[in-house]
């Protein structure tokens, strides 16, 4: 239909591999409102080095699941069916002077947050998967339309005799997470029996390697009881023990039980803890990546003290920054997080002043962090 047909305009932004690509979307509320979960607008077919690419727009997201209705999907895949490498080194929402504007996006399917990312197009694609709420707030839908750009590194890899497909072994580990088949420890968070293995456990954890094979070692049949954490909270963080990724379920559940109060953040939030806990750095850092994209005046309190309280350095910056604005200052001081920061993080505050002070003010600032 014409009122929310993509339209798609192209620059190339290097005369190596490089492509920069501009697709418009007009019609967005229509779109929105005819188009169910699962259905889609494709962009007309664009061509580099002699395949077909398009741009598939689901409005409602792909997924037909419970919290789905919140987010669109960006689906970038080849028309062709042809072997291609590619890398994606920069996907975002353009606002109204045509330039990245604010991240809205909540992963990469199948990847979770990490850019550049390379696959190849027959045997993955890629995803993006943008908040609606975000989208519409940001001021970045001019006229009922929005642009995405997408900037790609395409090399044809030619004709291949021999096709190597992408590793799949987090389905594996994946699978015996489901089946359980040979587990030998067991957990019980929040009166929820969990169990796992212990090799598997430890290989990607220092602090469960040392309590299930070190100096601290369980007994084998014992029952090891982890307090302060959800049960939903230790279960996605071992579908991350053993799959290096998240679980879209466990995400769009706590987005469906909080929406309006940033569900899916606040299960960041935990898993942010639960990872410091048990030294998954990587899973920590993905954690850190949502919360930066997700600062507001009724967050950025607790996720002050967060990073204070967890060593999240990019997270910390990022908060302060939102917080030199006078307004998002005030508005932070009148929520419920600000009273929680004061008596747990004294220390976030005087960085929060001192960072408020003018530059040429150093001795104020030296006085402030003595105290």
């Amino acid at each position: 239909m014409a009122a929310y047909q993509c339209e798609l305009s192209s620059a190339i932004v290097a005369e190596s591999e490089d492509r920069s690509f501009v697709f418009k979307v007009r019609g967005y509320s229509r779109a929105k409102q005819l188009l169910k979960c699962g259905e889609c607008v494709t962009s007309p077919p664009f061509t580099v080095q002699g395949h077909d690419w398009v741009l598939r727009y689901y409005p409602n997201g792909r997924l037909a699941t419970g919290a789905a209705a919140g987010y669109m999907s960006l689906v970038l895949d080849t028309a062709d069916g042809k072997d291609v490498t590619v890398k994606a080194r920069n996907i975002s929402v353009l606002d109204k002077n045509g330039l990245p504007g604010r991240y809205y996006g909540t992963m990469f399917e199948n990847i979770m947050f990490e850019t550049p990312v390379s696959f190849t197009s027959r045997n993955s694609y890629l995803c993006l998967m943008v908040r609606k709420a975000g989208l519409e707030h940001s001021g970045d839908i001019i006229e009922d339309s929005f642009s995405i750009r997408c900037d790609l590194t395409l090399k044809d890899i030619g004709e291949q005799f021999v096709v190597v497909p992408p590793s799949d072994m987090h389905l594996h580990f994946g699978s015996l997470l489901e089946s359980m088949d040979g587990a030998d420890v067991a957990f019980l968070v929040g009166g929820e029996k969990f169990s796992a293995h212990r090799l598997v456990l430890a290989a990607r954890s220092s602090v469960f390697r040392a309590e299930l094979l070190g100096a601290m070692k369980e007994k084998t049949d014992s029952l090891i009881e982890i307090s302060d954490m959800e049960p939903h909270v230790f279960r996605s963080l071992l579908h991350f023990i053993y799959t290096d990724s998240l679980p879209d379920l466990e995400i769009e559940m706590a987005s469906e039980q909080g929406e309006a109060h940033g569900g899916d953040v606040v299960m960041a939030s935990h898993l942010l803890v639960a990872a410091d806990r048990y030294d998954i750095e990587r899973l920590k850092l993905i954690c850190e990546h949502k919360l930066c994209s997700h600062i507001d005046t009724n967050m950025v309190a607790t996720s002050l003290a967060l990073a204070e309280q967890h060593r999240c350095h990019g997270l910390k910056v990022a908060c302060l920054q939102f917080l030199a604005s006078p307004s998002n200052l005030e508005a932070m001081m009148a929520s419920d997080g600000y009273q929680h920061l004061k008596r747990s993080c004294p220390s976030a505050l005087k960085d929060l002043i001192a960072s408020l002070l003018p530059v040429t003010m150093k001795a104020p600032k030296d006085i402030i962090m003595e105290i």
